[in-house]
């Protein structure tokens, strides 16, 4: 796309945001993150070193951009429920995410966070950010997405937050894709790990199903079971409670890749060559879809945590496009930079 606007990073971890926004046209004008190590990825990835702790930023040094991107934490919120709008948030890092929109009024503010972040707390935290929302003049759109509807082969639902100061914006422009699946993105040569066959249990066809999100979870590892705690006769579950003990056919869908896996115990399982191994590193960052050339962190474990604590890009791109699309002219409006108007969405939880 050939649209020209600007943009803000915050919370930019490893640059998820960063590369969705500069494939459509965007310029990133100021960006920020807390995390050591995730600044010096984004530096080798885009020669830009993010600003430091958010809530030491002066949002008056921040230059004008048009949309402020944030995979904003999920801090617990100090009085939130109260209805007290932008005033809930003091005390926590959205807090400052508000006082940049008060004072540099973007045309669009786009946020992701976990699907849970609609329950958290009765619902009164999400409550809260809307209502700030509203508060500080923008009309607000929501819709849990899952980045398997957007050329990924992983199941990964997240809320993503849509506030602009024109008119609310509709999540049914946002156009999703055909599925692809782990066969599709896998390595071609690695140092592959595999699993022996003494390591692991694949379980009859005939229970194999298709689950509605597209796994198709085929077995697990032969790892000890839970002796505390379990009802007799049952301890053989234990292996498939736990999440890295189960391995995934590569003809479906990956499950989520977590935030906390320092390990990268993601098992799956090939029915062609009826072998196990391991996800490479690798075929981890292709699943959040950065591309080939992405310059790593060189420690393992740290670049798994920045992985999962990731935007899956394809997923952004997309909104991104649909953003353009809806709220700028692409010949005008570089020119023009919107006031707020009194059309709100009405939060009603």
């Amino acid at each position: 796309m050939d649209y020209k606007f600007k943009y803000i990073d915050l919370f930019s971890g490893i640059g998820g945001f960063r590369f969705a926004m500069d494939s459509v046209g965007g310029e990133c004008v100021f960006s920020s993150e807390i995390n050591e190590y995730c600044k010096n990825v984004y530096l080798k990835n885009f020669g830009d070193y993010p600003n430091g702790d958010i809530t030491k930023i002066d949002e008056n040094i921040i230059p004008d951009f048009d949309i402020l991107c944030a995979g904003f934490p999920c801090q617990p919120f100090s009085i939130c429920g109260k209805k007290l709008g932008f005033e809930d948030t003091r005390g926590t890092l959205f807090f400052d995410i508000c006082r940049i929109i008060k004072t540099k009024k973007p045309r669009v503010v786009l946020l992701e966070n976990v699907k849970h972040l609609i329950h958290h707390n009765n619902g009164s935290t999400f409550r809260t950010i809307i209502n700030s929302l509203n508060g500080l003049g923008y009309n607000v759109s929501f819709k849990i997405l899952n980045s398997k509807d957007f050329g990924v082969a992983q199941s990964r639902e997240r809320i993503i937050i849509v506030a602009t100061l024109n008119s609310t914006f509709d999540f049914d422009d946002v156009k999703t894709t055909s599925p692809v699946h782990i066969k599709d993105i896998l390595d071609k040569d690695g140092n592959f790990e595999f699993l022996s066959k003494e390591e692991y249990t694949i379980i009859d066809k005939q229970y194999i199903k298709i689950q509605p999100t597209g796994l198709i979870f085929c077995g697990y590892r032969n790892k000890g079971t839970w002796k505390k705690g379990v009802r007799p006769n049952t301890e053989y579950l234990s292996r498939v409670h736990r999440q890295p003990n189960r391995i995934y056919s590569i003809n479906g869908i990956h499950p989520t890749i977590p935030s906390q896996e320092t390990s990268g115990r993601y098992w799956i399982y090939s029915p062609e060559e009826d072998t196990v191994r391991k996800l490479t590193l690798n075929e981890c960052y292709k699943l959040m879809g950065f591309p080939e050339n992405f310059v790593k962190d060189e420690n393992k474990a740290r670049a798994y945590l920045q992985c999962g604590n990731a935007v899956v890009i394809p997923m952004v791109k997309e909104i991104a496009k649909s953003i353009i699309r809806q709220q700028f002219d692409k010949h005008n409006y570089e020119k023009i930079r919107p006031v707020a108007n009194n059309r709100q969405l009405v939060c009603n939880f």
